[in-house]
Protein backbone atom coordinates (compact mmCIF):
# COMPACT_ATOMS: atom_id res chain seq x y z
CA UNK A 1 0.00 0.00 0.00
CA UNK A 2 1.40 3.49 -1.42
CA UNK A 3 1.12 6.06 1.16
CA UNK A 4 -1.22 7.83 -0.60
CA UNK A 5 -3.65 5.20 -0.34
CA UNK A 6 -2.82 4.35 3.20
CA UNK A 7 -3.63 8.12 3.73
CA UNK A 8 -6.69 7.93 2.42
CA UNK A 9 -8.11 4.62 4.42
CA UNK A 10 -6.90 6.09 7.40
CA UNK A 11 -8.72 9.27 6.74
CA UNK A 12 -12.22 7.43 6.06
CA UNK A 13 -11.73 5.40 9.17
CA UNK A 14 -11.11 8.68 10.93
CA UNK A 15 -14.19 10.25 9.34
CA UNK A 16 -16.49 7.30 10.00
CA UNK A 17 -15.46 7.00 13.83
CA UNK A 18 -16.43 10.46 13.62
CA UNK A 19 -19.97 10.18 12.36
CA UNK A 20 -20.81 6.81 14.84
CA UNK A 21 -19.29 8.99 17.57
CA UNK A 22 -21.63 11.65 16.64
CA UNK A 23 -24.77 9.35 16.27
CA UNK A 24 -23.98 7.00 19.28
CA UNK A 25 -24.42 7.69 22.74
CA UNK A 26 -26.46 6.99 26.78
CA UNK A 27 -29.40 9.19 25.60
CA UNK A 28 -32.93 8.52 24.00
CA UNK A 29 -31.67 10.41 20.51
CA UNK A 30 -32.18 7.62 17.82
CA UNK A 31 -29.38 7.36 15.28
CA UNK A 32 -31.69 9.29 12.27
CA UNK A 33 -32.29 12.20 14.61
CA UNK A 34 -28.65 12.44 15.49
CA UNK A 35 -27.69 12.29 11.91
CA UNK A 36 -30.58 14.75 10.96
CA UNK A 37 -28.77 16.93 13.62
CA UNK A 38 -25.16 16.56 12.20
CA UNK A 39 -26.47 18.49 8.58
CA UNK A 40 -28.74 21.03 10.58
CA UNK A 41 -32.32 19.59 10.79
CA UNK A 42 -33.59 17.97 13.97
CA UNK A 43 -34.90 19.94 17.15
CA UNK A 44 -32.81 22.10 19.50
CA UNK A 45 -32.36 18.89 21.81
CA UNK A 46 -30.64 17.29 19.23
CA UNK A 47 -28.61 19.88 17.97
CA UNK A 48 -27.21 21.02 21.57
CA UNK A 49 -26.71 16.93 21.80
CA UNK A 50 -24.75 16.14 18.57
CA UNK A 51 -23.04 19.56 18.51
CA UNK A 52 -22.24 20.75 22.09
CA UNK A 53 -21.70 17.71 23.39
CA UNK A 54 -20.60 14.59 21.72
CA UNK A 55 -19.26 16.90 18.38
CA UNK A 56 -16.58 18.60 20.68
CA UNK A 57 -16.01 15.45 22.76
CA UNK A 58 -14.91 13.44 19.42
CA UNK A 59 -13.01 16.19 18.07
CA UNK A 60 -10.72 16.71 20.97
CA UNK A 61 -10.15 13.14 21.31
CA UNK A 62 -9.29 13.24 17.21
CA UNK A 63 -7.14 16.02 17.86
CA UNK A 64 -5.69 14.52 20.90
CA UNK A 65 -4.48 11.25 19.50
CA UNK A 66 -3.25 12.70 16.31
CA UNK A 67 -0.73 15.27 18.32
CA UNK A 68 0.40 12.33 20.28
CA UNK A 69 0.78 9.78 17.35
CA UNK A 70 2.65 12.52 15.38
CA UNK A 71 4.69 13.62 18.37
CA UNK A 72 5.81 9.75 18.78
CA UNK A 73 6.97 9.64 15.24
CA UNK A 74 8.94 12.99 15.26
CA UNK A 75 10.75 11.77 18.46
CA UNK A 76 10.81 7.98 17.57
CA UNK A 77 12.88 9.44 14.02
CA UNK A 78 14.71 12.27 16.03
CA UNK A 79 16.61 10.13 18.86
CA UNK A 80 16.41 6.73 16.29
CA UNK A 81 14.47 4.42 18.95
CA UNK A 82 11.10 2.97 18.54
CA UNK A 83 9.98 2.95 22.29
CA UNK A 84 10.45 6.89 22.33
CA UNK A 85 7.35 8.90 23.11
CA UNK A 86 6.18 11.68 25.25
CA UNK A 87 4.49 9.63 28.21
CA UNK A 88 7.59 7.14 28.16
CA UNK A 89 10.14 9.87 27.94
CA UNK A 90 8.41 12.24 30.38
CA UNK A 91 7.08 14.67 28.33
CA UNK A 92 3.52 14.43 28.87
CA UNK A 93 4.15 14.17 32.69
CA UNK A 94 6.24 17.64 32.11
CA UNK A 95 3.23 19.09 30.28
CA UNK A 96 0.95 17.92 32.97
CA UNK A 97 2.80 19.43 35.90
CA UNK A 98 3.27 22.85 33.80
CA UNK A 99 -0.41 22.99 33.43
CA UNK A 100 -1.09 22.04 37.14
CA UNK A 101 1.15 24.89 38.49
CA UNK A 102 -1.21 27.26 36.77
CA UNK A 103 -3.98 25.62 38.43
CA UNK A 104 -2.55 25.25 41.78
CA UNK A 105 -1.54 28.76 42.10
CA UNK A 106 -4.50 30.00 40.16
CA UNK A 107 -2.77 31.66 37.60
CA UNK A 108 -5.76 32.23 35.26
CA UNK A 109 -5.81 35.51 35.81
CA UNK A 110 -3.22 36.53 33.52
CA UNK A 111 -5.32 34.89 31.14
CA UNK A 112 -6.84 31.77 29.54
CA UNK A 113 -4.05 31.32 27.51
CA UNK A 114 -1.87 30.45 31.21
CA UNK A 115 -2.49 26.36 31.39
CA UNK A 116 -1.85 25.70 27.81
CA UNK A 117 1.39 27.87 27.74
CA UNK A 118 3.28 26.36 30.69
CA UNK A 119 2.06 23.24 29.52
CA UNK A 120 3.98 24.20 26.72
CA UNK A 121 7.17 24.97 28.44
CA UNK A 122 6.98 21.82 30.51
CA UNK A 123 7.02 19.71 27.55
CA UNK A 124 9.85 22.19 25.44
CA UNK A 125 11.92 21.53 28.79
CA UNK A 126 11.69 17.59 29.13
CA UNK A 127 12.08 16.97 25.04
CA UNK A 128 15.14 19.53 25.33
CA UNK A 129 16.41 17.30 28.04
CA UNK A 130 16.03 14.42 26.24
CA UNK A 131 17.29 15.72 23.22
CA UNK A 132 20.33 17.17 24.61
CA UNK A 133 21.10 13.47 26.28
CA UNK A 134 20.69 12.03 22.50
CA UNK A 135 23.15 13.95 21.09
CA UNK A 136 25.53 13.14 23.70
CA UNK A 137 25.01 9.05 22.29
CA UNK A 138 24.06 7.87 25.71
CA UNK A 139 22.44 4.54 24.87
CA UNK A 140 18.84 4.01 24.40
CA UNK A 141 18.39 1.80 27.90
CA UNK A 142 20.19 5.14 29.80
CA UNK A 143 17.74 7.49 28.51
CA UNK A 144 14.12 5.40 28.23
CA UNK A 145 15.85 5.74 32.40
CA UNK A 146 16.09 9.33 32.06
CA UNK A 147 12.85 9.32 30.54
CA UNK A 148 10.85 7.32 33.33
CA UNK A 149 12.79 9.71 36.10
CA UNK A 150 11.57 12.72 34.35
CA UNK A 151 7.94 11.10 34.30
CA UNK A 152 8.56 10.30 38.12
CA UNK A 153 9.52 13.61 39.13
CA UNK A 154 7.07 15.52 37.37
CA UNK A 155 4.58 12.92 38.72
CA UNK A 156 5.72 13.49 42.40
CA UNK A 157 5.29 17.13 41.74
CA UNK A 158 2.04 17.37 40.64
CA UNK A 159 0.82 14.64 43.16
CA UNK A 160 2.54 16.66 45.76
CA UNK A 161 0.48 19.61 44.48
CA UNK A 162 -2.04 17.62 44.62
CA UNK A 163 -1.98 16.80 48.72
CA UNK A 164 -1.47 20.52 49.08
CA UNK A 165 -4.35 21.66 47.04
CA UNK A 166 -5.88 24.86 47.82
CA UNK A 167 -9.58 23.85 47.64
CA UNK A 168 -11.21 21.20 46.49
CA UNK A 169 -12.02 22.87 43.21
CA UNK A 170 -8.46 23.43 42.62
CA UNK A 171 -8.01 19.30 43.38
CA UNK A 172 -10.66 18.45 40.95
CA UNK A 173 -9.16 19.73 38.04
CA UNK A 174 -5.58 18.68 38.92
CA UNK A 175 -6.76 15.30 39.40
CA UNK A 176 -8.59 15.71 35.55
CA UNK A 177 -5.08 16.40 33.87
CA UNK A 178 -3.05 13.54 35.93
CA UNK A 179 -5.78 10.91 35.11
CA UNK A 180 -6.65 12.60 31.05
CA UNK A 181 -10.16 12.71 29.81
CA UNK A 182 -11.85 14.77 26.64
CA UNK A 183 -15.82 14.72 28.95
CA UNK A 184 -17.26 18.26 28.93
CA UNK A 185 -14.88 19.75 26.25
CA UNK A 186 -16.43 22.53 23.75
CA UNK A 187 -15.68 23.94 20.48
CA UNK A 188 -14.46 27.12 22.77
CA UNK A 189 -11.71 24.58 24.22
CA UNK A 190 -10.49 23.12 20.63
CA UNK A 191 -10.61 26.75 19.15
CA UNK A 192 -7.87 27.09 21.82
CA UNK A 193 -5.55 24.38 21.11
CA UNK A 194 -5.82 24.41 17.18
CA UNK A 195 -3.54 27.21 17.04
CA UNK A 196 -0.60 25.55 18.64
CA UNK A 197 -1.27 22.19 16.66
CA UNK A 198 -1.37 23.97 13.68
CA UNK A 199 2.00 25.50 13.83
CA UNK A 200 3.48 21.80 15.39
CA UNK A 201 2.20 20.39 12.05
CA UNK A 202 3.75 22.35 10.18
CA UNK A 203 6.85 22.63 12.02
CA UNK A 204 6.50 18.22 11.77
CA UNK A 205 6.00 18.50 7.63
CA UNK A 206 9.10 21.19 7.73
CA UNK A 207 11.39 18.78 9.55
CA UNK A 208 10.34 15.47 7.89
CA UNK A 209 12.67 15.49 5.18
CA UNK A 210 15.29 16.24 8.13
CA UNK A 211 14.28 12.97 9.73
CA UNK A 212 14.48 11.33 6.94
CA UNK A 213 17.93 11.73 6.01
CA UNK A 214 18.82 11.65 9.80
CA UNK A 215 18.32 7.85 9.67
CA UNK A 216 20.95 7.21 7.46
CA UNK A 217 23.02 8.65 10.41
CA UNK A 218 23.93 11.76 11.30
CA UNK A 219 27.34 12.13 9.17
CA UNK A 220 25.27 10.95 6.13
CA UNK A 221 22.99 13.62 7.08
CA UNK A 222 25.48 16.66 7.20
CA UNK A 223 26.55 15.12 3.47
CA UNK A 224 23.12 15.73 2.45
CA UNK A 225 22.95 19.15 3.25
CA UNK A 226 20.87 18.85 6.51
CA UNK A 227 21.23 21.51 9.48
CA UNK A 228 21.56 19.78 12.51
CA UNK A 229 20.71 21.53 15.24
CA UNK A 230 18.03 22.94 13.06
CA UNK A 231 16.27 20.17 12.45
CA UNK A 232 16.79 19.05 16.44
CA UNK A 233 15.18 22.70 17.04
CA UNK A 234 12.24 22.00 14.24
CA UNK A 235 11.21 18.55 15.96
CA UNK A 236 11.91 19.59 19.69
CA UNK A 237 9.35 22.77 19.18
CA UNK A 238 7.18 20.30 17.10
CA UNK A 239 6.97 17.90 19.78
CA UNK A 240 6.44 20.41 22.48
CA UNK A 241 3.96 22.12 21.12
CA UNK A 242 2.13 18.96 19.87
CA UNK A 243 2.33 17.65 23.06
CA UNK A 244 1.32 20.60 25.40
CA UNK A 245 -1.66 21.38 23.75
CA UNK A 246 -3.06 17.97 23.75
CA UNK A 247 -2.34 17.53 27.47
CA UNK A 248 -3.59 21.60 27.89
CA UNK A 249 -7.00 19.89 26.62
CA UNK A 250 -6.96 16.16 27.82
CA UNK A 251 -4.38 15.91 30.43
CA UNK A 252 -1.77 13.06 30.41
CA UNK A 253 -2.82 10.21 28.25
CA UNK A 254 0.14 8.06 27.59
CA UNK A 255 1.71 5.39 24.98
CA UNK A 256 -0.07 6.43 21.87
CA UNK A 257 3.09 7.85 21.04
CA UNK A 258 4.40 4.30 20.23
CA UNK A 259 1.37 2.25 19.78
CA UNK A 260 0.17 4.41 16.79
CA UNK A 261 4.07 4.76 15.13
CA UNK A 262 4.73 1.17 15.72
CA UNK A 263 1.42 -0.22 13.99
CA UNK A 264 2.33 2.25 10.62
CA UNK A 265 5.80 1.97 10.20
CA UNK A 266 5.36 -1.98 8.37
CA UNK A 267 3.48 0.09 5.81
CA UNK A 268 5.90 2.80 4.98
CA UNK A 269 8.93 1.22 4.83
CA UNK A 270 9.86 2.50 8.50
CA UNK A 271 10.86 5.79 6.88
CA UNK A 272 10.29 8.35 9.83
CA UNK A 273 9.30 11.60 7.57
CA UNK A 274 6.45 8.77 6.13
CA UNK A 275 5.16 7.89 9.91
CA UNK A 276 4.56 10.97 10.89
CA UNK A 277 0.76 11.39 8.80
CA UNK A 278 -0.41 8.09 9.05
CA UNK A 279 0.48 7.85 13.10
CA UNK A 280 -1.06 10.98 13.79
CA UNK A 281 -4.00 9.97 11.96
CA UNK A 282 -3.89 5.97 13.60
CA UNK A 283 -2.86 7.99 17.34
CA UNK A 284 -6.63 10.02 16.49
CA UNK A 285 -8.37 7.19 15.48
CA UNK A 286 -7.43 4.75 18.79
CA UNK A 287 -8.31 7.71 20.95
CA UNK A 288 -11.60 8.36 19.44
CA UNK A 289 -12.90 4.47 19.79
CA UNK A 290 -11.57 3.98 23.26
CA UNK A 291 -13.44 7.23 24.36
CA UNK A 292 -16.47 5.84 22.20
CA UNK A 293 -16.53 2.73 24.12
CA UNK A 294 -16.00 4.21 27.70
CA UNK A 295 -19.29 6.36 26.63
CA UNK A 296 -21.12 3.58 25.74
CA UNK A 297 -20.10 1.32 28.40
CA UNK A 298 -22.42 0.29 31.00
CA UNK A 299 -20.91 1.48 34.13
CA UNK A 300 -22.18 3.65 36.90
CA UNK A 301 -19.35 5.74 36.62
CA UNK A 302 -17.46 6.25 33.62
CA UNK A 303 -13.31 5.41 33.77
CA UNK A 304 -11.16 7.83 32.46
CA UNK A 305 -9.88 7.90 29.10
CA UNK A 306 -6.15 8.03 30.20
CA UNK A 307 -6.48 4.86 32.63
CA UNK A 308 -8.12 3.10 30.22
CA UNK A 309 -5.55 3.79 27.23
CA UNK A 310 -2.65 3.63 29.68
CA UNK A 311 -3.71 -0.57 30.39
CA UNK A 312 -4.26 -1.23 27.01
CA UNK A 313 -0.99 0.98 25.84
CA UNK A 314 1.02 -0.55 28.49
CA UNK A 315 1.02 -4.10 27.36
CA UNK A 316 1.84 -3.19 24.02
CA UNK A 317 5.14 -1.48 25.03
CA UNK A 318 6.28 -4.45 27.09
CA UNK A 319 5.67 -6.13 23.76
CA UNK A 320 6.96 -4.17 21.48
CA UNK A 321 9.76 -3.35 24.37
CA UNK A 322 10.94 -6.84 24.62
CA UNK A 323 10.71 -7.88 20.93
CA UNK A 324 13.50 -4.87 20.33
CA UNK A 325 16.64 -6.29 19.80
CA UNK A 326 19.82 -4.85 21.04
CA UNK A 327 18.31 -1.98 22.50
CA UNK A 328 21.57 -1.63 25.03
CA UNK A 329 24.07 -1.47 22.85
Amino acid sequence: MNRVSLNAALVSVAVLVLILSAVLGTSDLSASEALSAIFGGGDETAHIIVWEIRLPRVLAALGVGAALGASGALMQGLLRNPLAEPGVLGVSASASLGAIIALYFGLSFLGAFTAPVLAVAGAAAATVVLSVLAAARISAVQLILVGVGLSSFAGALGALAINLAPNRFALSDMVTWMLGSVTNRSLDDLMFVAPLWLVGGVLAVLVAPGLRALALGEETAQTLGVHLGRTRTGVIGAAALLTGAAVAISGVIGFVGIVAPHLVRPFVRHDPADLIGPSALVGGVLIALADLLLRLAPLDQELRLGVMVSMIGAPVFILIAARARGMGQ
